[in-house]
């Protein structure tokens, strides 16, 4: 009995320790988050609601930045133009990283094929976007030089027609190997069991990838195509170092619009309102997202 007395108060001070110890932890990623993340979010909803240009104090103006939202075919350009934008990304990177996943799982699982395929993601977008500006450039670039060489013609990429899906192979480019390395995780979760069980059934490698593979992904690609989603809508550095927004409209992005407004033109207030509308939108479209694709469910149970 007496040693169970004894233990009580021991085992309680082990908790407190290993509580203190816990959040010890979690205080800097706890002060990183509440200074890079709620508190600008609670500024941001705040200068929504106000006009303000860093060189005068806040003015309250209630849902006027809002209505001048709705009335800003600005605005609603940047929004087709991102859609454009995501539609091309997400569905390209997509295809392809889910393609490379599965060659990799079937033809080979190499740590050193695996290294090459994340390296694009390892350059950093402004860095990314600068390579394949000169790559593509109209006069200089090497691709225009082997087209010209070919065809007596060269072709602007970064044209009004063009420029959106120039910018969206760009971003492929770098994050399919990274979208292919996590659509891999979680073919390599799905038991080799139910791919036996399939063959015995005499059905084929297409069957099975539609029946079997597609069906237990679910749940990773639900969250590969939300982190996707939330990416491409947030697009802004390619656009920075490559179009600027132009020709005239064609890749004003609503990132890039929101940087204009706010550094460009010092219309804090209003960018913000324009920052709170595509923060609605992107939790609108994850929670169908989320919904639509039973993202929480797996059908390995």
């Amino acid at each position: 009995m007496s040693t169970t007395a004894l233990s009580k108060p021991t085992l309680r001070r082990k908790s407190r320790s290993d509580a203190r110890l816990g959040w010890a932890f979690i205080l800097p990623a706890g002060v990183g988050l509440i200074a890079f993340y709620i508190w600008p979010l609670i500024r941001g909803i705040w200068l929504s609601f106000t006009e303000y240009n860093l060189l005068t104090p806040e003015k309250f103006t209630g849902v006027a930045n809002y209505q001048r939202m709705i009335r800003d075919d600005t605005f609603w350009n940047a929004i087709w133009v991102t859609l454009e934008y995501v539609v091309l990304n997400i569905g390209f990177q997509t295809i392809l990283a889910l393609a490379i996943a599965v060659l990799m799982q079937r033809l080979t699982q190499s740590t050193l094929v695996r290294s090459i395929v994340l390296t694009p993601y390892l350059v950093s977008n402004v860095v990314a976007a600068m390579l394949w500006l000169w790559i593509l450039d109209n006069t200089l670039g090497v691709t225009n030089q082997i087209i010209e060489a070919l065809t007596g013609e060269s072709v602007n990429f970064f044209s009004s027609a063009l420029a959106i899906p120039t910018i969206a192979f760009i971003n492929v480019w770098r994050h399919m190997g990274y979208t292919a390395l996590l659509i891999f995780a979680g073919l390599q979760a799905i038991p080799n069991t139910v791919y036996e069980a399939g063959k015995i059934d005499g059905a084929s490698e297409w069957t099975m990838f539609w029946r079997i593979t597609m069906p237990l992904l679910r749940p990773i690609l639900a969250l590969v195509l939300i982190m996707t989603m939330i990416g491409s809508f947030q697009v802004f550095d390619t656009v920075s170092v490559t179009t600027q927004g132009g020709p005239v409209n064609a890749t004003r992005v609503l990132q890039f619009y929101i940087y204009d407004l706010a550094f460009g033109r010092f219309q804090f207030g209003y960018a913000s309102a324009i920052a709170v509308g595509l923060l609605i939108i992107l939790a609108a479209i994850t929670a169908v997202q989320y919904r639509l694709m039973r993202a929480g469910q797996t059908d390995l149970d």
